[in-house]
């Protein structure tokens, strides 16, 4: 109950400044293991109710509207500084591929990890037990399927190495 209140409440604030850096109280107060001030611009879908605590995302880090986590048994950590796009979806579930009468396909969970200074661009689709590296970049509409290496770009349907990303410290 108190994370259905609380991810309501974030879901439904008036999508302001003010609003937009303190969201992210709301849904810690739902769950959601947040390690420090992030800036959250609308509503976010968690699926099933009870999967917040399933959620980690790390101090920095930017989630556009409409992002959608599915999270029934396996974790989507989120490192710091991280980029998000509008609607972007992590999946940690999938069904095999072969009908078993009586018994329908199965459900597989696993989880996805994103490393610190990741930008995921929008409609994004990442999927079960992929780890996207420090620093890498998914282009828009990108469906990760595999992990991603750190600074490199990835992008398309299944998504793949476009070019590396030069590192700057």
């Amino acid at each position: 109950m108190r994370e259905f209140f609380f991810l309501a409440m974030a879901n439904y604030l008036p999508r302001l400044s003010l609003f937009d850096r303190t969201r992210y109280l709301f849904l810690k107060a739902a769950g959601v293991k947040i390690s420090g001030k992030c800036t959250i611009w609308g509503d976010l879908t968690i699926r099933p109710i009870g999967g917040a605590e399933n959620i980690e995302i790390g101090e920095g880090t930017f989630i556009n509207t409409g992002v959608r986590f599915g999270v029934p048994g396996s974790t989507v950590a989120i490192g710091e500084n991280v980029q998000i796009g509008p609607r972007v979806m992590f999946e940690t579930a999938s069904h095999g591929l072969e009908y078993i009468a009586g018994k329908g396909r199965g459900t597989s969970t696993m989880p996805i990890v994103v490393e610190d200074e990741v930008w995921i661009g929008g409609g994004a689709i990442i999927c079960q037990g992929v780890t996207i590296g420090r620093g890498s970049v998914v282009a828009a509409g990108a469906v990760v399927v595999e992990d991603v290496a750190s600074h490199i770009v990835v992008g398309g349907v299944p998504a793949k190495t476009i070019r590396k990303v030069n590192e700057s410290h």
